[in-house]
């Protein structure tokens, strides 16, 4: 059973997740770590992630996962026992679960680019990625000299907002929006918030997409994962960020 709330003044600040629930309620678990106290949330997941069905036509040497659902996609198709380039500590675990070798590579997009091309791994890599794919990776590493193919195994299809999360959407009291591609960017921008928004974004890049929200507040992450989006979210829920916070 979760934590009983206080009741809320109309005009209380209160979380809007719009990633899938299950990383939407790991996200809520770390803010409320470091909160020391449970928080008032709204779960309106903006997409879902469906498999889409993809074969390897040829084992690769090693594969290169820049998210979660990839790692998930990766050891179902039967690439477990390669090594794994991944983004992010997240990625590294979910791929290690199945049953890959993984090696962290970096926060982001940039950091697993510059980490193959200092390494040059021998052999075919494989990009196991979403229909929608952020940062050219495969593209940048080829034209660096590797051997990269790339599989799409899934897309994140959009989603409309449930009654719940529409009353929010529309309704007086502040959101804060955490936000981590510029495509949840864009799918929240098609829902029509008409609540204020204060976002809390995970690089530059989602930052500049979200200034078409409107946003009252605008503030990047410190670093692109998700302890620094706990805290840059934090901040906002709190208040804190007169004074020399970072904002864009």
């Amino acid at each position: 059973m979760e934590p009983a709330l206080p009741d809320a003044s109309p005009f209380e600040p209160r979380l809007l997740l719009t990633r899938p629930e299950a990383a939407a309620r790991r996200f809520l678990a770390e803010m409320e770590a470091l909160a020391g106290r449970p928080l008032r949330a709204t779960f309106c997941p903006v997409m879902a992630v469906r498999a889409i069905e993809a074969a390897v036509a040829r084992r690769p040497d090693a594969v290169i996962l820049t998210s979660e659902a990839g790692a998930g996609r990766a050891g179902a198709m039967g690439l477990a026992g390669l090594p794994a380039w991944c983004v992010g500590a997240r990625t590294a675990e979910v791929a290690a679960r199945a049953g890959l070798l993984p090696c962290e590579a970096g926060p982001d997009a940039e950091a697993l680019v510059a980490a193959l091309l200092a390494a040059r791994p021998l052999g075919r890599l494989l990009h196991v990625r979403g229909e929608h794919a952020a940062g050219a990776v495969a593209a940048r590493l080829r034209a660096g000299g590797l051997i990269v193919e790339e599989l799409v195994a899934y897309r994140a299809e959009a989603l409309a907002p449930a009654p719940g999360a529409r009353l929010a959407l529309d309704g007086p009291a502040p959101l804060v929006a955490p936000l981590f591609s510029p495509r949840s960017v864009a799918l929240l921008a098609a829902w029509g918030p008409r609540a204020p928004l204060l976002v809390a974004a995970m690089s530059p890049a989602v930052a500049e997409a979200a200034r078409a929200l409107g946003p009252l507040r605008l503030v990047t992450a410190a670093r692109p994962d998700g302890t620094a989006m706990a805290e840059a979210t934090l901040a906002l829920l709190e208040g804190r960020l007169e004074g020399g916070a970072p904002t864009v």
